[in-house]
């Protein structure tokens, strides 16, 4: 073990933390003191200063949920703070491991109606795995560490360190060298592990669904040589997308709310769903039988995912390994050859579904600036088109930008990534985590697909991103406003309500664009949609982000979707 270290400041502790955990960006909005930029401005950590602090969490915890590892973001104090905490939420609940670092009042302030003064920690326990503040810099290495063991154990998730005005210019003592940062997958029980293979073993129809706890856990494939073992049908929840390759014969598609006929048909037959790191939210399960009766093996990496409820077992360990040892234990299992031919059928009536859309929707309903839009599909078959196969789709959750869902109108093929919002959906996350996302994988196409109310809300970042240097492509849906709000708002006042969420104005978007070196296509008609998208792939390409705006009709609604209702859609039957 290496003699103690002293750092000059507290920030300095922080940011030779920063180098030990091989951290490649910092994003944020620092507040007045400048010190961590003083400490980082000799390394070669990419800081991305932004403009807004729920912005940079966003952009955090997209580079969190790319690469798997700690993210971090720096913000200063009070409103500063504050700002952050819907950008903090989203991280707890896409279980992003996310370190945000803030300043505090000072101790002997504290209680004097100092500038800025919050009680902070109050504030983010609700939001975050674990909280601390330090107020003596022999604590802060301790400090450091305990962070980085919190979020990337156990469920994975954001940990805030309050760093106190007092404590920031002091000099820190290291007592030895920071412990190793990985996180440690453990393996599951072994009579757990006995027991439910032999659940598993028994099912004749079985279905795996893989979620968001299973990315970065499936590099060798194993989950699809598992489901190959069962002959299950192999599903994915919108957060679990870009982990299984979605051209194998066995995947159907995207459970719940996003599954599509005849996919739909496979959930009324199965008589046991394994579930591999996913929390069973609302979306993932809606449409499924009556979960009284559907037996559920759920693997997921600590309790607080634990969804019961529902017949079955839970299994609490790492996806990769008790897929590997189910393997093994099952490894004389044979499958019911039935089943395993109706899920290959259904992937082949999947497969036939067109990639394009044939026919125009229905506009009698929307206003004359959103009619004869372009259908969502093609725009999708577009991308597919016009972007290299390994690309990150980054999504939004709106009406239009939610067609990306629904497998086979889009595919993350065998090398396609995705990064999705989780169920709290916030607005504007998906435009400002493709920063993240890009800058966490270098080199790999990041498309980011988002409606104009979301983008909307990201467009005080551009600047931001014309100064990071992150090349992505926005494909931004323009249907005059919050189109989910303005269905919904029809839906109970009627189409004459003096009332609008949507209407025909210019976005403005191609002068701010050209600002800042960002390229800008506009798509009003089908014809001109391929040219548009080529182009600005290849602006991309050459290093720099683009915009597509691309007008699409209100009614344009993803398949089995008859209007929102609420919360949720209503489907047709």
């Amino acid at each position: 073990m290496s003699e103690a270290r002293k750092h000059p400041s507290a920030w300095h502790a922080v940011a030779d933390h920063l180098q030990h955990l091989g951290t490649e960006a910092v994003f944020g909005l620092p507040g007045d003191d400048m010190d961590l930029l003083g400490a980082l401005e000799d390394t070669h950590t990419t800081v991305v200063l932004c403009r807004d602090q729920r912005n940079a969490m966003f952009m955090a915890t997209g580079h969190a949920l790319a690469t798997g590892r700690p993210a971090v973001c720096a913000v200063g104090k009070g409103p500063a703070l504050t700002n952050a905490l819907t950008g903090l939420l989203e991280a707890r609940s896409a279980a992003a491991p996310v370190l945000l670092v803030a300043g505090g009042t000072a101790l002997d302030r504290l209680g004097t109606g100092a500038f800025q003064e919050l009680d902070q920690l109050g504030a983010v326990r609700p939001f975050v795995k674990w909280a601390e503040r330090v107020d003596r810099a022999d604590r802060l290495p301790a400090a450091l560490e305990k962070a980085t063991a919190m979020a990337v154990g156990g469920t994975p998730g954001p940990v805030y360190l309050e760093i106190a005005e007092h404590v920031a210019g002091e000099a820190v003592e290291q007592p030895g060298p920071w412990r190793p940062p990985a996180p440690q997958r453990t393996g599951a029980d072994e009579d757990v592990l006995r027991a439910t293979a032999r659940l598993i073993g028994a099912a004749r129809r079985p279905v795996l669904l893989v979620g968001g706890g299973s990315r970065h856990r499936n590099a060798d494939r194993r989950i699809e040589r598992f489901a190959e073992l069962l002959g299950a049908a192999l599903f994915s929840t919108a957060s679990g997308r870009g982990t299984v390759a979605e051209d194998h014969p066995l995947y159907c598609g995207v459970s719940g709310l996003y599954t599509v006929p005849p996919a739909d048909r496979l959930w009324q037959e199965t008589d046991l769903v394994v579930a591999l790191g996913s929390r069973l939210e609302e979306t993932a399960t809606f449409g499924w039988p009556d979960r009284t009766r559907l037996p559920v093996v759920q693997v997921v990496s600590a309790e607080d995912s634990v969804v019961t409820g529902h017949p079955g077992a839970h299994v609490l360990g790492d996806v990769g390994r008790t897929v590997a040892d189910w393997t093994a234990a099952l490894r004389e299992h044979r499958a019911a050859g039935d089943w395993t031919d109706r899920v290959r059928g259904v992937r082949t009536e999947l497969d036939g579904i067109p990639a394009r859309r044939t026919d125009q929707p229905d506009d009698s309903g929307a206003g004359e600036h959103r009619r004869h839009g372009v259908p969502v599909a093609d725009v999708l078959a577009g991308i597919d088109r016009a972007v290299p196969a390994d690309r990150v789709l980054v999504q939004e959750n709106g009406l239009q930008d939610m067609w990306s869902y629904f497998f086979p109108y889009w595919s993350c093929g065998a090398t396609g990534g995705s990064v999705v919002p989780s169920e709290q959906t916030p607005l504007g996350f998906g435009a400002a985590a493709a920063v993240g996302v890009a800058l966490a994988e270098p080199g790999r196409p990041v498309v980011a697909v988002a409606g104009d109310g979301a983008f909307n809300l990201f467009r005080g970042e551009l600047p931001t991103l014309a100064d990071s240097g992150a090349a992505v492509l926005y494909v931004v849906l323009d249907n005059g406003g919050y189109g989910w709000l303005q269905a919904n708002l029809d839906r109970v006042c009627g189409e004459r309500s003096r009332f609008s969420f949507t209407g025909d104005r210019p976005t403005a978007t191609a002068a701010l664009a050209g600002a800042y070196g960002i390229g800008h296509w506009r798509v009003d008609t089908p014809d001109t949609l391929d040219r548009a998208l080529a182009e600005a792939w290849a602006h991309c390409a050459s290093g720099r982000a683009a915009v597509v705006e691309v007008a699409v009709s209100l009614s344009d609604r993803p398949p089995g979707v008859a209007e929102p209702a609420g919360d949720f859609p209503t489907k047709h039957q």
